[in-house]
């Protein structure tokens, strides 16, 4: 530590850290490496011991791989060549690409070997470590340099800037004030599979475009495992249960019993919500940061993970409130500026895919741009906001589609369906 951090501690019998994130998945893991590469005295809480399960498809595309730290080897349970459509359950088409669109991977090894690295780089890792709050005023607070994040057990830890990577239930998120405005529901089985019946996925996935507004459901093969999920908005879980239960029947699969049968929700921040107050920062879920259509998370939680670590950092050197606010408000820039626009076209896509699944399930499997479009965005070439940006026809498509949706109103289930029928015929 700092001398100055070593003469806080001794005076106040607490050693100060620099940063502490709270969270050890992929935001919490980058922003320690962040921190710590940058030369600060880190300490990583986990409330869970490590490696733990996640909920999650385990897709790694591009952006996430660029994202990764220096010397990371992934480790890859599959590489993706060809995906195959289906619009729940019908009209199934499987397009393929001689490169890589992306890579598939087990959340337990891939989160723990992020935390090695920040490790590695000098981040400290304390596991079975649950927070109950953070104060920022008070008796256990110093000083106004210094943030206390109080455990469980009573015991208190000090630092110059706090990061909330805790989760889409994150207390720090709540701290902050974070508000949501979409939130879904996830339900995954990981299902062991005979030779001759990973064989038949190895290198393709599965992508169904489900029966109620904004769902579909996947299939991730992992070597001997397929990893199926299905997600929908919170309200319709056991409509979502039946969609699930429906979907590993049609697939053939209910013959095999699951290893794991989980449940998540997924939580998308509101335009307006905040990413800081004082010395305290949110990333990943715990900032609701995440893709609204596909609500693709791992990519967000990495980008801005390394961003909250950074601006942290510039955080912990402040020495007072004003410096502090604005470093603050540099991290929320950042992350709008970013994310944020990815974001906003990613509601966008929602809002449209909610009423209309059936026009895009026809334009990714019979318009070659739409799959190549496809494509760019899962090997992290391009975006749904760079291709917006880049391309006036796919900006004036998605802005005809927009003025239709705004036009015909909030989806439903009959109009969903009644999109399908359309296209069927």
């Amino acid at each position: 530590m700092s001398s100055e951090n070593a003469d806080a501690g001794s005076e106040h019998d607490e050693p100060v850290w620099d940063v502490v994130v709270v969270g050890a998945g992929p935001a919490g893991a980058s922003a320690a490496y962040a921190a710590a590469v940058a030369g600060r005295q880190v300490l990583l809480l986990e409330k869970a011991e490590l490696p733990r399960y996640k909920t999650c498809g385990g897709g790694i595309i591009g952006p996430s791989r660029d994202s990764l730290p220096p010397g990371f080897e992934l480790p890859l349970k599959d590489r993706v060549h060809a995906v195959t459509f289906s619009l729940n359950g019908k009209l199934a088409r499987t397009r393929r690409s001689k490169r890589m669109l992306f890579g598939l991977i087990n959340r337990p090894e891939f989160d723990a070997s992020l935390v090695e690295h920040a490790q590695k780089a000098g981040a400290v890792l304390r596991t079975g470590a649950t927070v109950s709050r953070v104060e920022q005023h008070g008796p256990a607070v110093p000083d106004r340099r210094t943030v206390a994040v109080v455990l469980a057990n009573g015991e208190t830890v000090l630092a110059r800037a706090v990061v909330g990577a805790d989760g889409s239930a994150s207390r720090i998120g709540a701290h902050v004030g974070v508000k949501l405005d979409q939130v879904d529901l996830g339900l995954e089985s990981e299902i062991p599979v005979p030779p001759t019946v990973a064989e038949d996925w190895a290198g393709r996935v599965l992508i169904d475009w489900g029966p109620l507004p904004g769902s579909y459901g996947w299939v991730f093969p992992k070597g001997d495992t397929l990893t199926v999920g299905v997600i929908s908005a919170r309200g319709e879980g056991a409509a979502t249960k039946r969609y699930l239960e429906d979907f590993i029947a049609r697939l053939g699969l209910a013959g095999f019993e699951p290893s794991v049968s989980s449940g998540h929700l997924t939580r998308c921040r509101s335009e307006d919500s905040p990413l800081s107050r004082g010395r305290v920062l949110v990333c990943g879920d715990a900032a609701g940061l995440l893709e609204p259509w596909t609500r693709e998370g791992i990519s967000f939680a990495l980008r801005s993970g390394r961003l909250a670590g950074e601006w942290a950092v510039r955080i912990s050197e402040s020495h007072d409130a004003v410096d502090a606010r604005r470093q603050a408000l540099n991290y929320a820039f950042a992350i709008k500026a970013g994310l944020g626009v990815e974001m906003g076209v990613g509601r966008r896509m929602l809002a449209i895919f909610e009423r209309r699944p059936a026009l895009l399930h026809a334009a990714i499997t019979g318009l070659r741009p739409a799959w190549n479009a496809f494509a760019d965005i899962a090997r992290g070439s391009t975006s749904l906001a760079g291709l917006v940006r880049t391309h006036p026809l796919v900006r004036r498509a998605l802005d005809i589609l927009d003025r239709k949706q705004a036009a015909a109103g909030p989806a439903t289930p009959e109009t969903a369906g009644a999109a399908e029928a359309g296209t069927q015929e």
